[in-house]
């Protein structure tokens, strides 16, 4: 089965490494957002060894369709949770799709 994965990359403000690992864990306030909708599989959290303000978010869904489907179902929960999260970075970019 292929998986619709993808990655961003998070360059967090000094201080503010446990309020963004409490939310971009796998246990974290995205992924329990994720975890309502179907084809939701996983999501990891990477620290840089080298920089310890660099993170990576691994996302990955069924399909990009399941992917598309929740980002338009909970558009406006994304939104909320996306505004509480901005302060926690300098940067965030997406760093690309992947299929597995």
């Amino acid at each position: 089965m292929t998986h619709y994965t993808y990655i961003w990359e998070f360059m967090v403000k000094a201080g503010k490494e446990a309020e963004f690992v409490e939310h971009y864990s796998p246990d974290g306030t995205w992924a329990k957002l994720f975890k309502q909708a179907p084809g939701y599989v996983e999501t990891l959290l990477l620290k840089d060894r080298k920089d310890g303000q660099r993170y990576f978010t691994v996302d990955r869904w069924r399909s990009e369709a399941a992917y598309q489907a929740f980002r338009s179902r909970f558009a406006d929960s994304y939104a909320a949770l996306d505004r509480v999260c901005e302060d926690l970075t300098t940067s965030e970019k997406p760093m690309g799709c992947f299929d597995e």
